[in-house]
């Protein structure tokens, strides 16, 4: 069975799982998956439920992507854009557990966000990944992404942003 839902309480025990198999924490995707600024799970689901209220953030909800009671991946969803996320965040930040990757789960959570986004009546979505990641690149465009302006950071890193209509 697949779930594409927020956490609770009762999800501890797969979302350690879930958070273990990244080698570096830090470079989990989307980001407000990162559990390593917490200590405890019930801080983080905290900080979740914060992300959503507006409060020190663009208003935001990450739901997890469960196969069989197994978190398979994430999606971070931005209700709309400020300027930091129009050129570099975009809508939505997605991403799948390194065992789990390559078989279709970032396209399913990829679609299953930009249907949530249409909720909030949103009609043009903006995706983004960077230069160096063509799969993130292909799962966009699969999911209708046209490839827009890119945007060059500090660092010379290009990101790709592709808009994709949700009307």
């Amino acid at each position: 069975m697949m779930e594409f839902r927020k956490l609770t309480e009762a999800d501890e025990t797969a979302f350690m799982d879930y958070y273990n198999e990244w080698p570096v924490p830090d470079e989990m995707v989307p980001s407000a998956t990162n559990y390593s600024r917490y200590n405890r799970f019930d801080d983080f689901l905290s900080g979740l439920n914060q992300r959503e209220s507006g409060e020190d953030w663009v208003t935001n909800t990450t739901f997890f992507y469960f196969v069989g009671g197994r978190i398979v991946g994430a999606g971070n969803i931005r209700h709309y854009l400020n300027e930091a996320l129009l050129q570099t965040g975009g809508h939505v930040g997605y991403g799948v557990r390194p065992s789990e990757r390559n078989k279709g789960y970032a396209l399913a959570i990829l679609r299953t966000s930009l249907e949530y986004l249409k909720t909030l009546n949103v009609e043009r979505a903006l995706v983004t990944c960077d230069e160096d990641n063509p799969a993130s690149a292909k799962v966009i465009i699969k999911a209708g992404g046209r490839e827009g302006e890119r945007y060059r950071q500090d660092d010379g890193m290009e990101v790709r942003r592709f808009w994709i209509e949700l009307k």
